[in-house]
């Protein structure tokens, strides 16, 4: 975020900017200890790594993890303005492309196991095999690398030699040499969260139909699935929005400069951090068995289950 040396706006903004990275330093810390505990509980009883939805589960923590690590790092360096080698960005931000698109392709995989889970409870366990699971993780990577592999190439087709050996600060806007660039990134993203979209109304339509027809604890359990594939499905909402944010702040900031600070502030709080913070809400608190255990660890075994 080099906007220091912007002659608009003079110590106020810069005031301004120094107390909302300190908030985003906060949130940052605050959401990897919750995260960190959340993995720990997941890796301390076998049940959890052992059954399909939490190892997904598991997943979705450790990329958003990453994520809000690296894209925090990423922050500071800007604001500081401290560049480095074009080569070393490259790599830093291949994997963080990649991960940014792990976790909707996992939300998505985790709602169709729910479906499974509801609509096809005899064959679930078939279908969802610790086995199965494990292949589905490599699928989601495999399939969450085509964008950054598509990004990445379009920049290695166009950007001389002379370019990796130069000093920037890195952001993945610098792999946007041409307007066509951000144009084929900005596609596939929407392509891809188009067909991402596809099972999640696939699963609400088929769970809700369940529903209606359950009765006693199964339809407790039905509808308590239906509300997991809403709010994923309002979680992949919110990753889509993000990708909508540097056409929108690259317009503001022809405008005006203090609404572009505010608008990417918030753009940065709201899509990019509140998505990742929804994953806890989700699975470990409404879960009853995941939340047990998190008593349990929180209250470093002070806290003892009653059965």
């Amino acid at each position: 975020m080099a906007y220091n040396n912007s002659p608009i706006g003079g110590e106020s903004i810069q005031r301004q900017i120094n107390d909302r990275v300190i908030i985003v330093q906060l949130l940052v810390m605050i959401f990897l200890c919750i995260n960190l505990l959340l993995i720990v509980t997941f890796f301390k009883k076998e049940f959890f790594y052992t059954t399909a939805r939490y190892i997904l589960y598991a997943v979705t923590l450790l990329s958003d993890s990453f994520i809000l690590l690296m894209s925090d790092v990423l922050l500071i360096l800007q604001y500081f303005q401290i560049t480095m080698h074009v080569w070393l960005c490259i790599i830093i931000s291949a994997v963080v492309l990649l991960y940014m698109i792990i976790t909707p392709v996992t939300l998505t995989a985790m709602t169709l196991e729910r479906y499974m889970a509801i609509c096809m409870p005899l064959r679930h366990g078939e279908l969802c095999s610790t086995r199965s699971t494990i292949n589905c993780i490599l699928i989601i990577h495999g399939l969450s690398s085509v964008p950054c592999i598509i990004v990445l190439s379009n920049y290695f087709a166009s950007a001389s030699l002379s370019l990796y050996e130069q000093h920037s600060l890195c952001s993945v806007e610098i792999f946007m040499l041409f307007r066509w660039h951000d144009h084929i990134r900005s596609a596939v993203h929407q392509f891809y969260f188009l067909i991402m979209c596809i099972p999640i109304v696939f699963s609400y339509v088929k769970i809700i139909k369940v529903a209606k027809t359950a009765s006693g604890e199964n339809k407790k359990s039905t509808w308590k699935g239906l509300r997991t594939v809403i709010l994923h499905a309002f979680q992949l909402l919110l990753c889509l929005i993000q990708l909508w944010c540097p056409f929108i702040e690259a317009a503001v900031l022809q405008i005006n400069f203090r609404l572009f600070i505010n608008v990417r502030y918030f753009n940065y709080i709201m899509f990019s951090l509140a998505p990742r913070c929804l994953s806890p809400l989700i699975y470990g608190l409404r879960d009853e068995k995941f939340f047990l255990e998190l008593k349990k660890y929180a209250f470093f075994g002070l806290y003892k289950k009653r059965y």
